[in-house]
């Protein structure tokens, strides 16, 4: 039995101060809510001339919902029910109540006026960051990102500097890096990094000296949009995205966005010219949406029990199913004869095989989000060294671009010629979410140690996705995943589940065997 299981089945008495704790959750949890529709309407639908009144109502609707989180009433219940035995009794909900008040103490530590400023900052640097981007001209988004990391600097000196896990050094970046992957320093990650990035190197080296090229012309089929756009609602909801309960979209960056329980969205973007990358990429989506509604199914709408343990575990539910899944060649097994009957291009030369081979093809790419699973790992692994130094102070944004390019050239042997290839193609720091980028390869290597768990506990997966059946998938990570909440932190839960420590070994093992088996190393 879980401990969910347990709190859901135990009989008790209930505290009335814990009651009114998570209603005033709930309450802050609604604003929130609001603003998080504002958000997503500014990626989608909102008219460019809205943006600056979209600026003044983020700034002031988060300014309310700070302080309704921030409630000295909050604090006082807290205190309350740490008293209450009704409370601590209970396994889960003394871990929820011991989160709540880690997250309440956090929020307490920033000012209302800064909370406020930072989300005005966002909402414009947004726009800068669109137009920027379309015109491929660095010098319009520098003033924004100057700001954005100013504010960020302030934001991580009022936090303070986080205690360590487990002794290592701490800097100003762990403390913004907490709002992601809370737990986890830049000090581990490096040493995560460091292993993973040798074995990567390693096998992209001996990709290149294999002299093989996988037919990948199935990427270059022009399809029209509106019937990409229903293969990909298919796929989605094959992989069990509730339509009931959420949305798909179009967006300059693809994201997933979370109203609260029973309204989901999430955006991809597409090309006629390249109707995988595109199913992928809302397989991504799909992956972080179906965690969300997973979610939302306990019924703890904000509490820390109905939220995502770190971004790291929600990047590992998307970067399974798009790749785990979506470059597997039992998806395509299934996926190329659906997509055969939905579009009016002729796909019917290009087999199962061939569209497995054309999605795993390794090339080094400028942009992340369009890049190979064993090179989208060095992408990571820039940005993260970047905006560290960024933060730091040891790298003014006036010389980001020569030395993003510069680390293009190192890692991927790319000559960047345009700011839009370069260091404008991502959206997160313009949204302000520094110390974001890492949880990707987190994610990654979150989900190969899953993955190998998996194989274990439903070993004819394989069969099932030549069906298009994701039921038992689904099922497996409802339970040890979605409907978990925040009961344990993303190293425990990983090491709860497989029995080992976050490492790179169960990542590289995949994609040893896989692209070996392409490449014939």
């Amino acid at each position: 039995m879980t401990i969910a299981q347990a709190s859901a089945t135990g009989s008790r008495v209930r505290s009335e101060s814990y009651d009114e704790l998570l209603r005033l959750l709930r309450e802050a949890a609604v604003l929130g809510s609001v603003e998080s529709l504002l958000s997503w309407d500014q990626e989608t639908m909102m008219a460019p001339r809205g943006a600056p009144l979209r600026a003044d109502q983020l700034s002031a609707l988060s300014g309310i919902t700070h302080a309704k989180r921030t409630d000295p009433r909050i604090g006082e219940l807290i205190a309350a029910c740490e008293a209450d035995e009704a409370v601590t009794g209970d396994a889960a909900e003394r871990v929820n109540l011991a989160e709540i008040k880690r997250l309440y103490e956090r929020s307490t530590k920033l000012p209302g006026k800064l909370v406020s400023e930072l989300a005005r900052t966002s909402s414009e640097a947004m726009e800068a960051w669109k137009a920027a981007r379309a015109k491929s001209d660095f010098a319009m988004f520098a003033p924004w990102l100057e700001k954005t990391f100013e504010l960020h600097r302030e934001k991580a000196a009022c936090y303070g500097l986080p205690e360590s896990p487990d002794g290592s050094p701490v800097t100003p970046y762990d403390a913004l890096m907490a709002d992601f992957e809370p737990g986890m320093t830049a000090h581990q990650v490096e040493a995560i990094f460091a292993p993973l990035r040798e074995r990567l190197t390693a096998l992209i080296g001996a990709i290149g000296a294999s002299g093989v090229t996988p037919d990948d012309a199935l990427l270059r089929e022009r399809v029209p949009l509106e019937e990409q756009i229903a293969f990909n609602k298919l796929v989605a909801a094959r992989l069990g995205f509730s339509f009931e309960g959420g949305r798909l979209d179009v967006s300059t960056h693809p994201f997933s966005e979370t109203m609260g329980p029973g309204d989901v969205r999430m955006t991809t973007r597409y090309s006629e010219a390249r109707f995988p990358e595109a199913c992928l990429t809302t397989m991504h989506e799909t992956g972080h949406s179906v965690y969300e509604q997973g979610l939302n199914d306990t019924g703890r709408f904000g509490q820390p029990l109905g939220m995502h343990i770190s971004l790291g575990i929600h990047e590992s539910q998307s970067r399974m199913l798009e790749n785990f899944v979506g470059r597997s060649l039992p998806f395509w097994e299934w996926a190329l004869p659906e997509a055969r009957k939905l579009f009016t291009t002729d796909i019917s030369r290009h087999t199962p095989e061939q569209a497995f081979r054309a999605v795993n093809a390794v090339r080094p790419h400028f942009i992340r989000v369009e890049s190979d699973e064993a090179t989208y790992n060095l992408h990571i692994m820039l940005r993260f060294d970047l905006e560290r130094a960024l933060l730091a102070g040891d790298l003014s944004v006036a010389d980001l671009p020569g030395a993003w390019n510069e680390r293009m050239r190192a890692d991927l042997g790319l000559e960047v010629k345009e700011d839009r290839l370069g260091c404008l193609q991502d959206v997160h720091w313009s949204m302000g979410a520094i110390g974001y980028f890492p949880t990707y390869t987190l994610g990654n290597l979150y989900a190969g140690q899953m993955w190998d768990k998996i194989g274990a506990d439903v070993p004819d997966l394989d069969d099932r996705m030549r069906r298009g059946d994701y039921a038992a998938l689904l099922a497996w990570l409802h339970e040890h995943v979605h409907a978990v909440g925040r009961l344990r932190t993303a190293p425990a839960l990983c090491e709860h589940i497989t029995g080992s420590p976050l490492s790179h070994e169960p990542l590289m093992r995949h994609l040893e065997a896989k692209l070996g088996a392409i490449y014939g190393l």
